[in-house]
């Protein structure tokens, strides 16, 4: 069993060069999600996060162990000068490449070590035995103190785990109401079996729960809504996320806003403990039968 803690919520920030926030504001941002007890910070080197984030973090430098930095490598990304080939995206998961992009987030991150690092993408070509052995460096190192994956299926997980074994922590894939396929995959089931926790992104299905476009996204809206209503919640994003954290895989949903009235409207779902019957509702809705 890991003895990684991260918070029940996870905040994203891919999209934090977009934001337009000052290092004070980004500062001020992390300060008041973690008074509302979201402590764990997901990154990535191609997000370009890290630098911005690293920079409102050395304003205050007490608050770096009040959180916990989850960071991705393995892409190769287009116009990153030595980091990357000019143009092109692809991924390396090398040992002199990973170091590499580790010692450049532990830069940018301004911090002495990564809480969690991840292969964001699946190498079809990479060595087993490299990643187990550049693994073991940097654990050794004190520079990365647990790892994961990101976007592997079932099948990747187990040939990684074959060299790694209880190394794994988390594997981070998509999953909302709309999306399921880590149901249905063997993902969710894999996490159980091997003592890992999945971490979500897109769980609000890129803004479709709150734009539905089919009928199907309607019918799913309509469902959360109503558990919603029965519930007394201000809006579905609660009932979304304690949706999600009702899982027997017991996952990280990750949060993806730049606004702190979400984070805080999101946190309302530690305290939603929704019924068998609301569950499946959300389920059924999703896809289009009852309950086999």
């Amino acid at each position: 069993m890991s003895s990684l803690s991260l918070s029940p919520l996870v905040l994203g920030f891919w999209r934090l060069k977009h934001w337009g926030y000052s290092p004070q504001q980004i500062l001020a941002f992390v300060e008041q999600a973690v008074e509302l007890g979201v402590t764990s910070m997901d990154h990535a080197m191609v997000y370009r996060s890290e630098a911005p984030f690293g920079e409102a973090m050395a304003l205050k430098p007490s608050v770096r162990d009040q959180i916990q930095i989850i960071t991705k490598c393995g892409i190769r990304p287009m116009g990153f000068g030595e980091l990357g080939a000019q143009g092109v995206n692809h991924y390396d998961f090398s040992k002199a490449y990973t170091m590499q992009s580790v010692e450049a987030s532990l830069r940018d991150l301004q911090t002495d070590r990564i809480d969690l690092l991840l292969l964001h993408r699946p190498d079809f070509l990479m060595d087993i035995s490299e990643v187990a052995e550049t693994f073991a460096q940097l654990n050794a190192d004190g520079k990365v103190l647990h790892f994961g994956v990101s976007n592997f299926t079932p099948a990747q997980v187990e040939a990684l785990q074959s060299a790694l074994p209880d190394a794994l922590v988390t594997n981070q894939v998509e999953f909302s109401p709309l999306n399921m396929a880590a149901l249905s995959d063997g993902t969710f089931d894999q996490a159980q079996r091997l003592g890992m926790r999945p971490m979500l992104w897109s769980c609000l299905a890129g803004g479709r729960l709150f734009s539905p476009e089919s009928e199907r996204d309607k019918a799913v809206v309509a469902a959360l809504q109503g558990v919603a209503q029965e519930l007394g919640a201000d809006s579905i994003e609660a009932v979304v996320y304690a949706w999600l954290l009702a899982l027997p895989c017991n996952p990280y949903p990750i949060l993806g806003t730049s606004k702190i009235a979400r984070v805080a409207d999101a946190v309302k779902a530690l305290d939603i403990k929704l019924t068998r019957e609301q569950w499946y509702r959300i389920w059924e809705a999703s896809n289009g039968a009852s309950v086999p």
